[in-house]
């Protein structure tokens, strides 16, 4: 790959990932900016009860399926295959659901069970809650919030589409729901809104027009309220796990770590519990500044030609974090 190839991109992100990555990762990184993207998808068990049909149905199609090994019901294919994907029966029917195959992670980490009370706090446009109506069985009780109404409406009609009816959605401030559900929460997916580095593209000059450094830190100031409040929403002895598809440690490790000092012993961070390729532990310094506490069981998901660049936490509840606002 050559040097032009990436060019277009903002000096000031490309200076900041040379920092922020192995040195031996580096130009493997900056390829996936310019080379064309696999199609992940997985099979909609909401609308599919014997997986293996609409597998033999695909492939009759000539399309290659590559299996993934950390999600049994998950498949990628070829880029030039995309569009015979998206014009099969299966996709028109609802039985597969197209998406980045780091996407997938955050819900297999969060291993939401049926029957649980289940929070997507930023859930347009949907792929996440929809893996998780999968994950409960269509049983329990999933909230989905949104705060953009244009989002929100995407997000309900996808969640109609696929089948998913163990769901409920809001159109409301995530920040401010936990002040109607304190610790009411099983489980707590943040997936939230950021910077999106991991989605820039040279062949789409729209993913990286509005980055800037000042870009990062008002996602990180929206991502500290949202994440407080996601803490808010969980009840002692529950699991919340944050994820952004971004690389920047201002909005992963620094939010983070100041969560962890913020509301101290009453939240554990704790390993992944997924064997992901091409990964590498949080950072303890970004920039000369130190983190305060080890956040080396969150991982960053390193992009490659079937997956995207994510960040991902998984956060315990050990007791309540109500307390401190009872006293006031």
């Amino acid at each position: 790959m050559s040097v032009s190839a990436v060019s277009s991109l903002p000096p000031a992100f490309l200076d900041r990932l040379q920092h922020l990555l192995p040195p031996e990762r580096y130009t493997d990184v900056l390829s996936t900016f310019v080379a064309p993207p696999a199609t992940g998808f997985r099979i909609n068990s909401l609308r599919v009860e014997f997986p293996e049909s609409v597998i033999t149905n695909l492939e009759s199609l000539g399309l290659v399926l590559h299996r993934v090994p950390w999600k049994d019901d998950a498949f990628w294919v070829a880029p030039e295959d995309r569009a015979t994907l998206l014009a099969s029966d299966a996709f028109a029917d609802q039985q597969i659901y197209v998406q980045n195959l780091s996407s997938m992670i955050p819900p297999l980490v969060l291993d939401a069970q049926p029957g649980e009370r289940v929070l997507d706090l930023a859930a347009a446009p949907g792929s996440k809650t929809l893996q998780l109506a999968c994950m409960m069985q269509n049983t329990g009780e999933l909230a989905a919030v949104e705060v953009v109404k244009s989002r929100f409406f995407k997000l309900r009609a996808n969640l109609n589409a696929q089948g998913a009816t163990n769901v409920r959605t809001y159109l409301q401030d995530g920040t401010r729901v936990w002040r109607y559900r304190p610790e009411y929460f099983d489980r707590v997916l943040l997936d939230a809104p950021c910077s999106t580095e991991g989605r820039f593209h040279v062949d789409d000059p729209a993913t990286f027009a509005f980055w800037s450094p000042r870009k990062i830190k008002e996602m990180a100031r929206k991502q500290r309220k949202l994440l407080y409040a996601a803490v808010q929403c969980l009840r002692p002895g529950g699991v919340l796990v944050y994820a952004t598809c971004t690389f920047a440690p201002e909005e992963n490790e620094a939010v983070l770590d100041k969560l962890l000092r913020k509301f101290g012993d009453a939240l554990v961070l704790e390993p992944l519990g997924l064997s992901l390729p091409l990964t590498m532990p949080a950072r303890s310094i970004w920039q000369g500044k130190k983190y305060s506490h080890d956040l080396s069981n969150a991982k960053r998901v390193l992009p490659t030609s079937t997956m995207e660049a994510f960040f991902v936490a998984k956060i315990s509840k050990t007791r309540s974090t109500m307390e401190a606002i009872r006293q006031r």
